[in-house]
């Protein structure tokens, strides 16, 4: 028997007669009566006697009935699995991020994604932004979110967001009261920043000299968290980018933005070539929506 008599035989089961299979199935009367006559005439033996104007199963057909149902309840599961693929319900997704991103709003898209879909897993890993680079070159993760520049031929970028360096300070510091806050307005103020090594310290170098500031720098950090939690405690301004303030509580902290802004684009890594799932190209646009509905709500 090939699937099309399986369905024949399937659907007379199911619904009694060769008029409800061929409703069931959507074909017309003769093309059932015809599978199923050359059905029989292949098995040798007959599947229905007509009984009252009804098909009666013989005890050869309710013998084969198990197994073909056992067909059908698979055939079913694939569709109910090919539907939650393509509606990106099931599947597994990696990311990895630097450490401000995966800490929030990355975070936050992940956890919002999950609802609704709880047939799906994700790894979301947070690193430095080289060490992203990295994963996604080897093709580790699908998916990387860092801060640009990104050099490496084996990856390719697309811009997620632009984002800035702010002051971190006390709600009752005077430069708080500023919707912004000029970079001149620095000199002289206890100033935590990045290490050297970071890729933000040129940014924030530069844009200090570029005013003619000379800093007086109190603190450096490797991340921005550092940076947001001893700004927290009194000891400076946080010249950082401020992601982290608002994932986290930090209730007597506000952020200003710079005036000369210093901007920096963040944007998504993917391995060269490699086509996206269906569940990568959902997550992606659930993440921007997540960006756009984070910017437009209160800050």
């Amino acid at each position: 028997m090939n699937l099309r008599q399986f369905e024949v035989f399937h659907a007379i089961m199911r619904t009694g007669s060769v008029t409800g299979a061929a409703r069931l199935l959507n074909v017309t009367q003769p093309s059932v009566s015809t599978v199923l006559k050359h059905c029989e005439a292949q098995l040798r033996f007959r599947l229905f006697n007509r009984v009252g104007g009804r098909l009666q199963p013989t005890p050869e057909a309710l013998a084969m009935l198990p197994d073909i149902e056992a067909v059908f309840d698979r055939l079913a599961a694939v569709e109910r699995l090919t539907q939650d693929l393509a509606g990106g319900r099931l599947g597994t997704l990696s990311v990895a991020a630097a450490f401000p991103i995966a800490n929030s709003y990355l975070a936050q898209a992940v956890a919002t994604f999950l609802v609704g879909r709880p047939g799906m897993r994700v790894a979301l890993q947070s690193l430095n932004s080289p060490q992203v680079v990295d994963r996604v070159a080897a093709r580790e993760v699908e998916l990387g979110v860092v801060h640009e520049p990104v050099s490496r031929a084996e990856v390719e970028t697309e811009l997620l967001a632009r984002t800035s360096i702010a002051c971190v300070l006390p709600h009752a510091h005077p430069l708080a009261q500023r919707a912004s806050v000029p970079v001149t307005a620095l000199a002289g103020q206890p100033i935590i920043t990045y290490l050297p090594q970071n890729i933000f310290r040129g940014y924030v170098d530069k844009a200090l000299a570029d005013a003619g500031v000379t800093p007086r720098i109190i603190a450096q950090v490797s991340v921005s968290l550092t940076g947001i939690v001893l700004a927290q405690h009194g000891a400076g301004i946080a010249l950082v980018e401020p992601l982290m303030l608002r994932s986290l509580s930090f209730p007597e902290l506000a952020a200003r933005p710079l005036d000369p802004a210093i901007t920096f684009d963040t944007v998504l890594v993917r391995p060269r070539g490699a086509p996206d799932s269906t569940m990568l190209e959902r997550f992606v646009t659930h993440l921007r929506r997540t960006l756009v509905e984070r910017d437009a709500g209160p800050h």
